[in-house]
């Protein structure tokens, strides 16, 4: 199992090295009513080399995965889709678990545990609900497009959509979103989800259910995702948002109408 481990930690290792790089440069308070990920700070210098412009950097990372997983496809090489199955058969033979399943979700559950904790995250609720929203619609829309154009069979044989792995690909979106709204807190808040996400991907193969090629793609498509749609967000569509979570209850009384109660809430 070292090819599985070794190539899935360098993975992990390259998506934190990607997000510490991308805003090490960006203090939190240049970003206390956007969701401009990429923006470039007032003040700082406009003119960029190609490598440190925004669609570069958000893209470099999962375009190196999807790249990676493509020439994986069909590959009879000692690192190759078969030798990484045949490994597993060997080591593991008869694997069988239904964890990744509901494991492809908890990412999410990491970030409404920090809510409930009373830990802000990066971005107002609403808006990163609104990423969230627009990163999973793109990860669907083009891991079902490309699952459906390459038709690669399942190395078990149970079905012609084998590229790329949706449940790496959902687990990876997760966590980049976690990463997102909660390194200036702590990068070990990424590190775990990122953690998840790789045993998500480790768990579909050793399930027979995708080849390695399927799971770096996955992960590829899944952080592109992410990072398009924090790159495209432009807060609320122009409407700045509110920091505070307010409730408002007050009653109401109408001539010939009787009394009420009227409700407001403004999200933070």
């Amino acid at each position: 199992m070292q090819f599985l481990f070794v190539r899935l930690l360098f993975a992990i290792l390259l998506v934190v090295e990607s997000f510490s790089i991308g805003c090490a440069q960006t203090p939190l308070a240049a970003f206390t009513d956007t969701l401009h990920k990429y923006e470039t700070p007032p003040g700082h210098q406009l003119s960029k080399a190609w490598y440190q412009r925004n669609l570069v950097r958000a893209s470099a990372v999962p375009l190196v995965l999807i790249g990676c997983g493509v020439a994986a496809l069909h590959s009879h090489t000692s690192v190759s889709n078969e030798a990484m199955r045949a490994e597993v058969r060997e080591n593991l033979p008869g694997f069988r678990t239904h964890i990744d399943d509901y494991l492809q979700y908890a990412p999410y559950l990491e970030l409404g545990a920090a809510t409930l904790l009373g830990i802000d995250s990066r971005n107002d609720r609403t808006n990163t609900l609104l990423v969230i929203a627009k990163a999973q619609l793109l990860m669907c829309a083009a891991v079902t497009t490309v699952k459906y154009s390459t038709r690669v069979w399942r190395p078990d044989g149970s079905a012609q959509n084998s590229f790329p792995s949706g449940h790496t690909a959902q687990a990876f979106l997760a966590a980049s979103i976690v990463h997102a709204e909660l390194r200036h807190r702590s990068q070990w808040y990424g590190i775990g989800a990122y953690t998840v996400a790789a045993s998500v991907g480790a768990l579909r193969m050793l399930n027979n259910k995708h080849w390695e090629s399927d799971v770096l793609a996955g992960a590829g498509f899944g952080i592109l995702s992410a990072h398009v749609a924090y790159l495209s967000h432009r807060n609320r569509w122009g409407r700045k948002p509110s920091r505070n979570d307010n409730l408002y209850l007050a009653p109401t009384w109408q001539p010939g109408g009787g009394a009420g109660l009227s409700m407001s809430w403004q999200p933070r």
